[in-house]
């Protein structure tokens, strides 16, 4: 199961590569998230005031001030380790939610750990660790699954599912035949909830009704319309440039469109909503069309890169427009504007 050392040479320089492209190139899906079809009733009289509007909200039995989670990004390289510990400050002072890219580099490099661990400077947030599903066919099990929990103190294990940006690699790892029957193993048996994630394609009524069955604890639909992983291929590797570029640059089921479908399928599993979610008015549109929480990446990564006084001062505002947005439509609590007719579809 252990990698060889040129295949961790390999998997080291591509983690490199789709950091240094997500924050330099235009890697934007060619298809837009949906939510610009909808639109808010303003209410001239909204009936509260805006200093008595909630954003709090509770996702896996936690209490967030804002339902916001900053999406799984980055691990396993030098360059991680910063921007994972000015995410996690910032999720710690305004009380949001966060994952860590993908640990599998760590599970056979333990050296590899420090880039993941933030609970020192977290200790109070929601914390997702992370894992491809795939891994499940080739060799990983419960205890894998177990180990990228332990190794940060997560809460909650996301499980990425990602067969078209598998297909665009170079020695992708493919064999997604009977990976759902994993998936269930490890819902079934690990010691925290199990959520499933795209990785910007989107999730499908169907695809969410399995998973339902297979016991996962939440479902992230990661739709189109935000960072396109076809083209961060393209770039990356001129083998896959014109296939990514050409036929997969529109490929996905957008957020608002995925979203939908996902509630659908799970009336009342906690639902994520994240693919190209920028602002706080994206927010309020999600939780409105039936999302719990807003799912938040590649603005917020470029923010870390900086610093974390930029992660803070970019999330102020989106929870702050957030709350703009239910004060203008006169929903005093995340509930009550998930549950009322505010918005309408242009």
């Amino acid at each position: 199961m252990r990698d060889s050392l040129s295949t961790r040479q390999t998997n080291q320089r591509r983690k490199k590569e789709h950091l240094h492209i997500a924050l330099n190139a235009d890697v934007s899906s060619g298809l837009s998230t949906g939510l610009e079809d909808y639109r808010f009733i303003h209410r001239a009289l909204p009936e509260i005031d805006l200093a008595d509007v909630d954003t709090s909200a509770r996702l896996f039995g936690r209490r967030l001030n804002a339902p916001i989670v900053i999406s799984p990004m980055v691990g396993g390289i030098d360059e991680a380790t910063v921007i994972n510990r000015n995410l996690a400050q910032a999720a710690q002072e305004l009380g949001l939610a966060m994952g860590v890219g993908s640990q599998r580099c760590s599970i056979d490099e333990r050296e590899t750990c420090r880039t993941y661990r933030v609970r020192d400077l977290a200790p109070d947030i929601l914390l997702f660790a992370n894992l491809g599903a795939v891994q499940l066919k080739y060799g990983y099990t419960i205890v894998q699954c177990q180990q990228a929990v332990d190794m940060i103190g997560a809460d909650a294990l996301v499980l990425h599912i990602n067969p078209l940006q598998e297909a665009l690699q170079r020695d992708g790892n493919t064999a997604f035949g009977g990976l759902l029957a994993k998936i269930e193993q490890v819902c079934r048996a690990l010691s925290v909830p199990v959520i499933v994630k795209e990785v910007g394609f989107g999730i499908s009524e169907d695809v969410a009704t399995k998973l339902v069955e297979a016991g996962v604890a939440g479902i992230d639909v990661a739709g189109a319309g935000g960072t396109s992983f076809s083209r961060v291929e393209s770039l990356r590797d001129e083998r896959v440039s014109g296939a990514a570029s050409d036929g997969f640059s529109s490929w996905g089921i957008p957020t608002a469109e995925s979203l939908r479908m996902v509630r659908r399928a799970a009336p009342v599993l906690p639902v994520i909503a994240s693919g190209g979610i920028r602002t706080g008015v994206d927010v309020a549109k999600a939780i409105a069309i039936g999302a719990d929480a807003a799912g938040i990446a590649t603005p917020l990564l470029k923010a870390a890169s900086v610093s974390a006084e930029e992660v803070l001062s970019l999330l102020r505002s989106i929870v702050n427009e957030l709350r703009i947005s239910m004060f203008c439509v006169g929903a005093a609590s995340i509930g009550t504007l998930r549950d009322s007719p505010f918005l309408v579809r242009k």
